[in-house]
């Protein structure tokens, strides 16, 4: 920490960096390379920048790096690994770590969540989810169910299976009509549950939604109905009181599949190891990603129920290939070693618990900033949180406006339009969300 702090800019000309090559994602580009926001080191619950300002982490990296940055374990984990075994491919072969941390990902799975497809992102573990859920209808014979059921206000990764099944417009409305046979559901997002801590009180019958689309399309047209526990790139969108367990209840009633997408939501976020638990429902499929290698590894997966798995497997021929799918990435021994080292950190250091301990102080914090004028919401469930600031003018300027102050005056969190979200890493103490919210409350007064 004490050490001389790397400068980019006061480098000498031959170590400078052109930034004309790399095309970035999900980035205002020239808007960037006018003024580059450069990190060059992280540790704990701070990065620091090239001009060599100290910036605390109020959004885990992008909701990945629940145990804080620089994890030498974690390290070492890969770095040993990949001198030992860099690669092999997964298909036909098999390595150790894969099968080992699949055991240990289903240690924390609810119920029968029991059988882990491992993918390289978020968006990868949808569009699998997606695929199991058609192969399992078509197993049991039923393969006219090809339909999937989503949620306006959805975001469920970039490739084409998330795009269409997101309802956020600007992640749809530049690519096409995206593939046919997805509808939505109303969104939870109400007035009526504005600043209401956890779940609020109204909306749980737009879980009725789903029986809507059952009476017009049929229900043996429908193959799964994909949520958010907690949507969270959206603003953190926590349910209405009894809205998933109700969702739970038509699809069951209906033979429809349960997805849950925990990317945001795994590995302790919401006080347990995954929503579906802190919530108290049981999905049959569920998506995970980030966390599951502190972010230090590309990794997702997909955990699948008995029933449904063996429904798969058992319908295929002997010696065939059960599930037609796969990626020449898929649990990787890097990855695989990043999140065994990932998990035992999680273990011994009690980090869900420790989120579930902190989150009423962190969300008294939050709230604490109701009184400024330029909040016009704020929401929240264990180390989860949004401000939404009221628009001016251009929606999202404002939010681009502040997510920029807030790097400048030493914070790194994530907007969306005009909501800011924060999760910082599990590792937080009361002192740094004292931190986080004091550089909040003295930048959104300005802005």
């Amino acid at each position: 920490m004490g050490q001389a702090e790397t400068n980019l800019r006061d480098r000498p000309a031959v170590t400078q960096v052109s930034l004309d090559e790399y095309w970035m994602p999900f980035t205002p580009n020239r808007a960037f390379k006018s003024d580059p926001k450069i990190v060059v080191r992280a540790e704990g619950m701070y990065y620091w920048s090239d001009r060599g300002h100290k910036i605390i982490d109020a959004s885990s990296g992008l909701f990945c790096c629940a145990a804080g940055h620089g994890r030498k374990e974690i390290a070492d984990a890969v770095g040993n690994q990949l001198r030992e075994l860099d690669f092999i491919a997964p298909f036909l072969r098999g390595h150790v770590k894969s099968f080992e941390l699949a055991a240990r990902v289903a240690e924390l799975t609810p119920g029968d969540l029991n059988r882990i497809f491992f993918v390289n992102s978020g968006s990868e573990a949808v569009d699998t989810a997606m695929k199991v859920a058609l192969a399992y209808h078509q197993a049991r014979g039923q393969g006219g169910r090809n339909m999937f059921v989503s949620r306006e206000r959805a975001y469920h990764g970039v490739n084409f299976g998330g795009v269409s099944l997101a309802g956020m417009v600007n992640n749809r409305r530049r690519f096409g009509p995206t593939l046919p046979g997805v509808v939505h559901m109303r969104h939870t997002h109400l007035k009526e549950n504005a600043f209401v801590r956890g779940e609020g009180a109204h909306g749980a019958e737009l879980a009725e939604d789903l029986v809507r689309f059952v009476n017009l399309y049929g229900a043996e047209n429908i193959a799964a109905c994909f949520v958010e526990p907690i949507a969270g790139s959206t603003g953190v969108l926590v349910p209405p009181k009894g809205y998933l367990k109700r969702l739970r209840e038509i699809c069951d009633a209906n033979g429809i599949l349960l997805v849950f997408d925990e990317v945001i939501c795994g590995f302790g976020r919401t006080g347990k190891a995954f929503a579906a638990q802190s919530f108290g429902v049981t999905p049959d499929l569920m998506t995970m990603a980030k966390g599951i290698t502190n972010g230090a590894q590309p990794m997702g997966a997909v955990a699948v129920s008995e029933r449904v798995h063996d429904t798969i497997m058992g319908a295929a021929a002997e010696g065939a290939i059960e599930f037609f799918h796969g990626y020449t990435y898929s649990g990787h021994p890097a990855p695989c070693a990043a999140g065994l080292a990932t998990l035992d950190i999680y273990r011994k250091e009690g980090l869900f618990e420790r989120g579930a301990e902190l989150s009423p102080y962190f969300l008294d914090a939050i709230w604490s900033l109701k009184d400024l004028g330029v909040v016009a919401d704020l929401r929240g469930y264990g180390m989860l949180a949004a401000i939404d600031v009221h628009p001016d003018g251009t929606p999202g300027k404002r939010g681009h406006i502040l997510q920029n102050k807030l790097f400048d005056n030493g914070l790194h969190l994530k907007t969306t339009g005009d909501c800011a979200i924060i999760a910082p890493p599990l590792i937080a103490e009361k002192k740094d969300v004292d931190i986080i919210v004091d550089c909040l409350r003295k930048t959104l007064a300005t802005i």
